[in-house]
């Protein structure tokens, strides 16, 4: 269907599109998505000897080797603290500009009504707020919880998805009148979608804001679609059912984006919902350029839209190591526990191995003597457990990971152990910058929602000195160019442990005086920091 449809909308033509994109994901690799995604979940998660029929008498062992990999690789991946800077093109920052901008800043804090900026100052003010905003939203959203569920999503099935939208029912305790009798509803709200969820229009484009449209499919309640079409006038809204054979009560709601071109080259992105060949929500314009969704992937692969994970590429390693593990457990126990032959013509009492037993035996001497014995287990190799070992170390290495990486070394030598992991890191630098990369596409969909709903409200800043209030007005700053980066703290143990060491150089020989030294130390090594450098003198 061609982005530029107006109106003319049809059920039938998105549920068209929707099992076609159905069809493209199954037919994704050697199993299809789904099933794929399946697999790689219950091998994460150690479910490893799913679907094998070995009965209930032989241990059946894991060591996971791919949640250990893909813990640590997350972990390197999003554990750098990451802040979001705006900045807004065309306006040069200056010192003189600066000095305006904290003055006015400096006023808000203390409640006063300062005079108004001039056009440049006032946009750097702006983007210094909206740094400082987005900062404010993710602790609302609990975006560090958020963005763990993603990168859990992406090393499953190569692709980890936020999606963000406007909720009109959210309470912000701002009122729009001084008497305080109309209080300000809106805000924006964020969700983590599997990628069976998300169907791209085009496939082969890569960059999800080129896509022709974009669909969301999600299981809801009958009774919840039936009161969201209602809401939203809709007449056939008592039609809705159940889908066929789920007999649970559940629909497939589908909400359907796509962006429409104005002559003069702007783009607004448009959406309409859609549950069997019910139209739940009429196209409705929502008022953003960008389409609401943010994508991490996890493996890029070139023309595809979706990520791709490296765990099918661990799983045959992950199984020969589960069997052989298992069976040198059973070796083991054959040897210490051998099975027991016992002639049931001359032992007539119950055999239970309990060790002091009394066997009554009845028979001649020969026919005692060939009533029990054990049956001799065959030989078990010493080089079992060296073979394991060596394919678990490997099946690691392989994957990037090494006991030096894991902490699985004692640190006799700091320095030295920083210069294995710093180059044993690097192969996941690209992997950091996608993920960077993903934390500002958030940031842009979230200043879209910003400029194009909030209208006049004022903006939640919290700082040390305390929390004040940015005016803010959408529609004046909706023509602002803005520019957003993200910028990587510190977050690491050996790094922190690392800035401690140059501080103490730089203390030990005096170039430093001991506020310096305390005021630079990594947050959190020594409680109420602010407190003490409050009572030092120096």
């Amino acid at each position: 269907m061609s982005n530029k449809s107006k109106g003319n909308l049809l059920p039938e033509q998105v549920q068209a599109e929707y099992r076609q994109a159905v069809d493209y994901k199954r037919q994704l690799g050697s199993r299809g998505l789904y099933e794929q995604t399946r697999i790689n979940e219950r091998f994460f998660s150690g479910d490893q000897w799913y679907g094998v029929n070995c009965g209930d008498n032989r241990p059946l062992v894991r060591y996971n080797v791919i949640k250990r990999i893909g813990d640590y690789k997350m972990a390197v991946v999003g554990a750098q603290p990451v802040s979001v800077r705006f900045s807004a093109e065309g306006v040069p920052v200056t010192a003189a500009s600066q000095e305006l901008v904290e003055g006015y800043r400096g006023a808000l804090r203390q409640g006063q009504t300062p005079d108004a900026l001039p056009a440049d100052a006032a946009a750097q003010a702006m983007a210094q707020a909206l740094t400082d905003y987005f900062d404010t939203t993710a602790r609302r959203l609990k975006f560090e919880e958020l963005k763990q569920r993603v990168l859990r999503n992406a090393y499953i099935s190569g692709t980890g998805v936020l999606y963000t939208y406007w909720d009109d029912r959210i309470r912000t305790g701002l009122y729009a009148d001084l008497a305080r009798t109309a209080p300000i509803c809106g805000d924006i709200v964020t969700e983590v979608l599997d990628v069976e969820q998300v169907y791209m229009g085009d496939p082969s484009v890569e960059d999800i804001q080129q896509q022709p449209y974009i669909l969301i499919a999600q299981r809801r309640g009958v009774g919840e679609i039936q009161r969201l079409a209602k809401a939203n006038g809709c007449r056939r809204w008592a039609e809705i059912r159940g889908d066929e054979g789920s007999g649970s009560g559940h629909a497939t709601l589908i909400t359907r984006f796509w962006k429409e071109w104005s002559d003069d080259g702007n783009a607004v992105v448009r959406a309409a919902q859609i549950c069997g060949d019910v139209m739940v929500r009429e196209p409705w314009d929502m008022g953003v350029k960008l389409y609401p969704l943010s994508v991490f992937r996890w493996e890029e692969k070139r023309h595809q839209c979706y990520g791709e994970s490296e765990i099918p590429n661990l799983i045959p390693n992950q199984i020969a190591i589960n069997r052989t593990i298992s069976a040198g457990v059973w070796a083991v126990m054959m040897m210490g526990m051998p099975m027991m032959l016992v002639n049931g013509d001359v032992v007539s009492g119950p055999i239970t191995n309990d060790p002091g037993q009394i066997i009554p035996v009845y028979g001649s001497g020969e026919e005692v003597k060939d009533a029990v014995r054990y049956v001799d287990p065959p030989a078990f190799s010493a080089q079992l457990d060296q073979n394991v070992q060596g394919l678990i170390r490997d099946t690691m290495a392989q994957a990037g990971v090494s006991t030096t990486l894991l902490g699985d070394i004692e640190p006799h030598n700091t320095s030295a152990i920083i210069a294995v992991r710093e180059a044993s890191l690097m192969p996941l630098t690209m992997m950091q910058n996608r993920f960077y990369s993903f934390i500002e596409d958030v940031a842009h969909v979230w200043a879209e929602f910003w400029m194009a709903m909030y209208g006049n409200r004022g903006l939640k800043i919290a700082e040390e000195q305390g929390t004040w209030y940015m005016p803010f007005d959408g529609e004046t700053c909706r023509d602002l160019l803005l520019s957003i980066r993200a910028e990587v703290g510190s977050g690491d143990t050996y790094s922190d442990s690392r800035t401690v060491e140059v501080l103490d150089n730089l203390y030990s020989h005096g170039i430093i005086n001991a506020k310096q030294y305390l005021s630079r130390l990594p947050r959190g090594i020594v409680p109420r920091m602010d407190a003490l450098l409050q009572e030092m003198v120096v």
